[in-house]
């Protein structure tokens, strides 16, 4: 009977990811990490491999809720894959092509996608949290996942949107999460980041030239020689934020507006 539920429960999962993407962002403490359907993998690499070979021009493979868990598909072209709510715990992305991909609530926990190309990809309530996504491009694409404590130093999010889904809050906010997370150096020209959570999140050195801060959540965050002109701070909290060492603060928008200005370290 404990088995049943476990398969009815991965079910539920998987199903309501589909019908409502945020729901995933919300079932951490709903799933269980350590069931088959997170730790095991229904395909091979080799098997992915033969899959694609044999798509025809126009086609696409679709692995749509697929236990993938643990494997090697560092320096893959999975452009031509669906892998919407999709299993990738622990797997092995490092260097492969997922420009334009579908992976709206993927969970890709603790997962290496260091050098990845995702592009314009669509990362709507996709967890990422604990991964590397170091030196890895994800301009133009729609972050509104859980990277929290992931790595991200030298990360590519230029034109990318973080913002929140202020349309769809049924299930909760969605937007892009980074607590904790290391995105030192990153670029974020033409990025948006309305409501964006970013607490505690390291920032030194980033540039965040014309990006919109308003609303966002930075208390605790360290923009130390973070590049901040024209960047927008309507509204943002900075409690306990470290802003005293950034680039160009007085070119810097609203940052007299921000929320708890008085609290930040400057």
């Amino acid at each position: 009977m404990s088995e049943i539920r476990k398969l009815l429960s991965a079910a539920m999962v998987i199903v309501m990811s589909l019908v409502h993407p945020a729901f995933a962002q919300d079932m951490l403490d709903m799933v269980d990490l350590k069931s088959e359907a997170f730790t095991k993998t229904e395909m091979s690499r080799a098997e992915i491999e033969a899959a694609l070979a044999n798509l025809k021009e126009g086609e696409t493979l679709n692995l749509t809720g697929k236990s993938l868990n643990g494997l090697d598909l560092s320096g893959m072209d999975l452009r031509r894959t669906v892998l919407q709510s999709a299993r990738l715990m622990m797997v092995n992305l490092k260097g492969a092509n997922l420009e334009g991909v579908n992976l709206d609530s993927v969970w890709s926990m603790n997962s290496d996608l260091t050098g990845a190309n995702l592009k314009g990809a669509s990362m709507f309530g996709t967890q990422l949290i604990g991964s590397k996504l170091d030196g890895a491009d994800l301009s133009g694409a729609r972050v509104a996942g859980d990277f929290s404590k992931a790595s991200m130093t030298g990360v590519n999010l230029e034109g990318a949107d973080l913002s929140a889904d202020e349309k769809n809050q049924s299930m909760g906010l969605m937007r892009g999460t980074f607590r904790s997370t290391n995105l030192e150096g990153a670029s974020f020209k033409g990025a948006n980041l309305k409501r964006a959570m970013l607490e505690f999140a390291s920032l030194r050195g980033a540039d965040l030239s014309g990006v919109s801060l308003t609303g966002s959540e930075l208390a605790g965050a360290d923009l130390t020689d973070a590049n901040v002109s024209g960047a927008d701070f309507l509204g943002a909290d900075v409690n306990s934020a470290k802003i005293g060492a950034m680039k160009n603060a007085d070119a810097a928008k609203n940052l007299e507006k921000a929320k708890n200005i008085d609290k930040a370290y400057r």
